[in-house]
């Protein structure tokens, strides 16, 4: 949670057959992550306007209230979701409120 939103950490498949969100999963360190992908290739930002796109539907909000923070040409990416951070947490899976 942040002031005024959700910061969610995300490890994208760009190319990845279809736009989904597909749970929470961990990197080697133990930190936990989004697994997300999307049909989009990684060129011209067009897996990153996916992926934001997927997470605005998923959470109920629009595409504006989504930013990139982080990763624009990484597969690890950090969201920044404007709104009220508990309920945008409970519209994800797995993830605690």
């Amino acid at each position: 949670m942040t002031a005024g939103g959700l910061e969610i950490r995300v490890r994208l498949t760009p190319r990845g057959g279809r736009d989904a969100i597909e749970g929470v999963g961990s990197l080697s360190d133990g930190t936990p992550v989004l697994k997300a992908r999307v049909r989009a290739a990684p060129e011209d930002g067009a897996a990153n306007e996916a992926l934001r796109g997927l997470v605005a539907g998923r959470l109920g909000v629009p595409p504006g209230a989504v930013a990139l923070t982080t990763g624009h040409c990484a597969r690890l990416k950090t969201l920044r979701v404007a709104g009220d951070g508990p309920a945008l947490a409970r519209a994800l899976p797995g993830v605690p409120a």
